[in-house]
């Protein structure tokens, strides 16, 4: 029987993913459109802050039905950073961390399909944030990042571990998102890499398996043969007066 923290999780999943995207589009949508009326900003802004609102519900709740709090603290540390810091607003983006939860669910038991979904899931999800991230900070300074295409341009470039150096950030903010989308990228290759290698080993061995079944059923069918010879030759033997 599921305890009450497991069904409040399995209750809140959907609001909370729900929540998430509506931040995403309250986060991105002024920051691509610079001229967004006073009226819509505030609009998204509220959201913003309403969807901070339900993170910290779901935070308290959850502490209060774990049964060791300071256990629950240490094992969840993104769950209270996702609380605690987006307060800052270059940190807001933590928030998301709830969509990458769902894909979870939709994953599956499917180790591999878990795999993929986190890997084009998390990738897509994290360019388009960082994109947005970097041009928050960067937008009127001194850098070459000023629209939304040079933005996505340079987290794709980023992300990819190739780095032309056409487009970077000058800013403090700019570099902290540049350092972690950097480390995302190289996690994402080894994740892929590891996948590759994993299924060409399955597929080797299935190989394997097949040569070898073959190979077995073949020896088989001359046993039998060779049995069946030896029958016929003892039988005409006896018939032989």
């Amino acid at each position: 029987m599921p305890t009450r923290s497991e069904r409040w999780d399995h209750a809140v999943q959907l609001p909370l993913t729900l929540a998430s995207i509506a931040f995403v589009a309250a986060y991105a949508w002024p920051i691509i459109d610079p001229g967004l009326g006073r009226g819509w900003s505030a609009l998204c802004a509220l959201v913003v802050w309403v969807t901070w609102g339900l993170l910290v519900v779901d935070l308290v709740v959850r502490l209060v039905l774990a049964p060791d709090r300071w256990l629950f603290l240490r094992h969840h540390p993104v769950d209270v950073a996702m609380v605690v810091l987006p307060i800052l607003r270059p940190l807001q983006l933590l928030r998301l961390f709830t969509l990458l939860k769902s894909l979870n669910r939709l994953a599956g038991s499917s180790l591999r399909g878990r795999v993929g979904i986190y890997v084009a899931g998390s990738m897509t999800l994290i360019v388009f944030i960082a994109a947005l991230a970097v041009l928050d900070a960067e937008r009127g300074g001194s850098g070459p990042i000023q629209t939304f295409g040079d933005a996505l341009w340079w987290a794709l470039v980023t992300v990819a571990t190739v780095g032309y150096g056409d487009a970077y950030p000058v800013t403090f903010e700019g570099r902290a998102v540049a350092v972690g989308l950097m480390l995302f990228g190289i996690g994402v290759l080894g994740v892929v890499t590891a996948g590759f290698a994993s299924w060409l080993v399955e597929r080797v061995d299935d190989l394997d398996e097949m040569e070898n079944g073959v190979a077995a059923t073949s020896a088989d069918v001359e046993a039998l043969r060779a049995e069946i010879a030896a029958l016929r030759a003892d039988l005409a033997a006896r018939d032989r007066p």
